[in-house]
């Protein structure tokens, strides 16, 4: 079973009012190959906020696997950095996430595919999980909650790239679109 890897463009977190936004930049790896090193734009504008939908809970728990044992899913790792305008990590953002299952559906009663980290001393996060399925009327999306200590939160989607319902999906935005290692071949490994 194969394990899908991601590596965002770029995410600028805007925190509301305040001068500094946040950058978490894609930083990936693979079995076979090594990590990433970060390739954030810091003069971006701050990241979109999307709606957090219906559907987030509060209090998930703090995991990095989301997987559970006989759950059905392509595998896949999803990782980044959470850096400051100036390319600065910032260690201990709340980083929370929510998807679907494959089938399509969000557990409502349990936190199935949801869970919540901080991130390290360099910034970074890291979620295994699976390929999110087609919610009705959807793309194929995570949804992502940023916060970074004394911060306010930025809530956003993360969205695929050639999903087949980007073209239907009136909340998709191409910048918040994640880019699969394997086609991006501006990605560069480090020296």
């Amino acid at each position: 079973m194969a394990t899908i890897t991601l590596i965002t463009r770029r995410l600028l977190l805007g925190a509301s009012a305040s001068a500094a936004g946040l950058l978490a930049a894609g930083r990936f790896a693979s079995a076979q190959e090594g990590l990433l090193k970060p390739t954030p734009r810091c003069d971006d504008a701050p990241t979109r906020r999307q709606t957090e939908g219906p559907f987030f809970k509060p209090s998930s728990p703090q995991r990095r696997v989301l997987r559970e044992p006989g759950v059905k899913g392509s595998p896949l790792r999803l990782t980044g950095l959470v850096v400051t305008r100036a390319c600065k990590p910032v260690p201990g953002a709340l980083v929370d996430i929510w998807h679907t299952d494959a089938a399509g559906e969000y557990d409502n009663r349990g936190f199935t595919f949801r869970g919540h980290q901080f991130t390290d001393s360099d910034g970074f996060w890291s979620f295994e999980t699976i390929v999110p399925g087609l919610y009705p009327g959807r793309t194929r999306h995570f949804h992502v909650k940023f916060q970074a200590p004394g911060r306010n939160v930025l809530t956003t989607q993360l969205y695929f790239p050639g999903d087949s319902g980007n073209a239907r999906d009136g909340l998709y935005s191409p910048d918040l679109q994640l880019t699969m290692r394997g086609q991006d071949r501006r990605a560069k490994r480090p020296a």
